[in-house]
């Protein structure tokens, strides 16, 4: 891991700080939801990715694990596809998609949205990779990154997710997993405007296949 440690010198202050201050972690439910987003407490480097149930685009169950393949995955949380900020953040991956793949990374999107706003975000970015629905918060709750929807995303939400999500939002976050499930990365910003760039994904990705991963 020396390389990666290498990388985080040239990281502004403040995102070393979202990568690395966290010191704890618990599952939530949804009578423990944190108020605020920065008071999430995420999943650390070395844990394992919560064994939650999504939906896929056609509407089925899936388990987190079965979508992780037989290869590392970078795995993106967002917020919705009514959030301009993760609609561009997609785009973004989406551009770096076929380099992620050449390096043989799968790449899985998740959010509260209900599968037919998947569909859109999907046609509308013209994105190659898997995006899967999280309305009932299963694996946000898990993994730490939800938090209580603000009074004013209520009716958003509640309709982006079809009825489904009453109660919380996920921080926009990215991991990046082994074939275990194990996170070996995390860029987690309490901030929903500020997300990891496309430049930066790519070099961590490359220094962690660099690393075995």
């Amino acid at each position: 891991m020396s390389s990666l440690r290498n990388f985080f010198y040239g990281i502004p202050f403040v995102v070393v700080c979202v990568l690395l201050a966290h010191t704890s972690h618990y599952a939530q439910s949804s009578s423990a939801l944190p108020a605020k987003a920065d008071q999430v407490r995420p999943l650390l480097i070395g844990s394992a990715l919560p064994q939650a149930t999504l939906t896929t685009i056609d509407n089925q169950s899936v388990s987190v694990q079965s979508l992780l393949a037989s290869k590392p995955t970078i795995v993106i949380v967002y917020r919705g596809g009514w959030c301009p900020f993760c609609n561009m953040h997609l785009s973004a991956v989406g551009e770096a998609e076929t380099e992620l793949s050449k390096l043989g990374y799968n790449i899985l999107a998740i959010s509260p949205d209900d599968p037919s706003r998947l569909q859109e975000s999907r046609t509308q970015k013209k994105l190659g990779y898997t995006l899967v629905s999280d309305a009932r918060g299963e694996f946000s709750k898990q993994a730490g990154i939800a938090f209580q929807v603000p009074k004013n995303y209520e009716k958003l939400v509640k309709e982006s997710s079809g009825g489904v999500n009453t109660d919380f939002l996920p921080v926009p976050s990215v991991f990046i997993v082994d074939t275990k499930g194990v996170v070996r990365f995390t860029y987690i910003n309490p901030d929903f405007k500020h997300r990891i760039s496309k430049e930066m994904l790519l070099s961590v990705a490359r220094t962690l296949r660099s690393e075995k991963l």
